[in-house]
């Protein structure tokens, strides 16, 4: 299958003729780090003398505009402890043959205060960025282009990125999406159009992550369609409701992912029904470590069986 961005580089086409590789036949190990210690990594190999195939790396302290005089405790606490990971991953990436996602919890480009990736604490009215001439458009491509010379220094060393946007635009709890998921859509299109055609970011492979039919962008904007699922309670399951419901809203033509969970899947459903998600990701901190989500004979039976793929 070809990359959306045709002049995807080979590292980027490699990553995802893998992917359809494995679709159905095996599923990769993912887990979300946010801090430099990568503690959840730590606790996986303590527990299961095995490592994540995929890391996923978090750029909420690569915002531009966070503002810091209004910001809690909480807050400063998760933005310090964020900083210099993509140095953390950059190196990471290029001493192992591990597979890198981000996740970007933007703070809001305009306005703001506090966590304003969240909606409720920022009045950044996001419809207005689809708007020549405003100053939310300016603030928009001032922080992409922050953004691409990060991601930069990925494309100069050969590491392909499965880059995820605008996630979980089904909700309206992010900026992004509090204005409904088409504005959400139009902001990954406009943000697809700069990094592909003027900033050449060609290591990207594009993920969607938005349940609704309304919301999805388009076949050749999307590499991978994927969904956040957070269970109330724990249940054995190979999500594939999720999956079927997720194909009937995009698309049947490109490769799936679980791009966030709380619990993960159960192995052994999954290599029986093998419903074809290619590779999932644990959330960080409690949703990995302790016994409070994932308790230890759960992570240790998926990285024992022979259907995950670890590093």
């Amino acid at each position: 299958m070809e990359p959306v961005n045709k002049n995807a580089t080979k590292e980027a086409r490699q990553l995802l003729d893998y992917l359809y590789s494995i679709r159905g036949k095996k599923i990769i190990t993912g887990q979300h780090t946010q801090t430099n210690p990568c503690e959840e990594i730590e606790y996986i190999k303590e527990v299961t003398g095995k490592e994540p195939k995929l890391r996923g790396f978090e750029l909420l302290s690569y915002s531009p505009n966070i503002n810091y005089d209004n910001a809690s405790e909480a807050c400063l606490t998760e933005v310090y402890e964020n900083r210099g990971t993509l140095d953390t991953a950059l190196e990471w990436a290029m001493s192992t043959d591990g597979i890198v996602t981000f996740s970007f919890h933007w703070f809001s480009p305009v306005g703001g205060e506090d966590k304003s990736f969240y909606a409720k604490h920022t009045d950044l009215d996001a419809s207005r960025i689809l708007t020549e001439g405003t100053k939310e458009r300016e603030a928009f491509y001032r922080d992409l282009d922050v953004i691409a010379d990060e991601i930069e220094r990925f494309k100069d060393a050969g590491i392909p990125i499965l880059w995820r946007p605008f996630h979980e635009s089904d909700g309206t709890w992010f900026w992004w999406g509090a204005k409904g998921p088409e504005v959400a859509r139009d902001l990954y299109r406009l943000m697809f159009d700069h990094y592909v055609k003027n900033r050449h970011l060609d290591n990207l492979l594009w993920v969607w992550n938005c349940r609704l039919a309304e919301g999805y962008p388009g076949d050749e904007y999307v590499d991978v369609i994927s969904v956040d699922i957070y269970l109330e309670k724990y249940a054995e399951s190979d999500y594939r409701d999720e999956y079927d419901k997720l194909i009937l809203s995009t698309t049947k033509n490109k490769v799936a992912a679980l791009a966030e969970v709380g619990f993960i899947p159960d192995i052994n459903v999954l290599s029986v029904s093998k419903v074809p998600w290619t590779y999932y990701m644990c959330w960080s901190k409690e949703f990995c470590i302790g016994e409070q989500y994932n308790n230890k004979a759960k992570l240790k039976e998926m990285y024992d069986s022979d259907y995950s793929i670890k590093l």
